[in-house]
């Protein structure tokens, strides 16, 4: 792909693509978590494996992120649905069959697009934030907004609309309960920042569509071997899913 995507604001979306088979129309989307972008470790190794075993990935940073275009201070949940509608339209439109996978709060991207863009057809969700106000309280509920930086990092200032938008949206529980599509959440056990017990929130009632893998003593980023783990694990839910469908 060698398009120029730009969201609904005219900003540009920087991505890299991963060429698999020419014989699987089948494109694997990744989105990155807070004052994260496309180069991340955890979306890179991830994007090269799965290309590896033949499907095609897109790997995107968020505008206002990474090298998209856009502000930091602009970043949130709502604005980054609209990144990821721009992109499927792109991608829809040259035929490809989409796949999101979203890690932290890109995963909450993911199920809140997927509950309204029938275009997703299979969901990803890796250490899924669920309660987006308890998240936002209990990671920069000391901060004032405007006036400090997420984590201490001086390219990411903690804003008012940030804050505002998690607040509003409060939990992804309600519009997954409308999902029914193949569904996969991975999470680390000792995951400090978004605790496993938010993806098992999204499990009851959903046993035949969704599928939860705990991987033992991984953090929140998989840092270390997990990333393989990690990997593995999702290609091999990709194989079962896509020879069924």
């Amino acid at each position: 792909m060698d398009e120029i995507i730009k969201n609904a604001s005219g900003e540009k979306i920087d991505y890299s693509f991963h060429p698999g088979s020419e014989k699987n129309f089948y494109l694997l989307i990744i989105g990155h978590g807070l004052i994260g972008s496309k180069d991340s470790p955890l979306v890179s190794a991830l994007a090269e494996k799965v290309a590896s075993e033949g499907m095609s990935v897109l790997r995107f940073s968020f505008t206002g992120n990474g090298d998209s275009e856009g502000r930091f201070e602009e970043c949130t949940i709502s604005k980054e649905i609209e990144d990821l509608q721009s992109i499927l339209t792109i991608v829809t439109e040259r035929g490809w069959r989409p796949i999101f996978a979203g890690h932290s709060l890109g995963s909450a991207v993911g199920v809140l697009t997927a509950s309204i863009d029938s275009r997703i057809q299979l969901l990803i969700s890796l250490s899924g934030i669920v309660s987006t106000d308890v998240f936002c309280e209990s990671e920069f509920g000391t901060i004032t907004p405007g006036q400090g930086y997420m984590w201490g990092n001086s390219n990411c200032p903690l804003s008012q609309e940030f804050v505002n938008d998690m607040k509003q949206i409060k939990s992804v529980f309600p519009r997954a309960s409308g999902l029914d599509l193949p569904w996969l959440l991975a999470h680390g056990t000792a995951d400090e920042i978004v605790p496993v017990t938010e993806s098992h929130l999204l499990l009851p009632n959903f046993e035949s569509s969704r599928e939860l893998i705990e991987i033992e003593g991984a953090d929140h980023l998989f840092s270390g071997n997990a990333t393989n783990v990690l990997a593995d694990s999702i290609i091999g839910w990709l194989g079962r899913k896509l020879q069924v469908n």
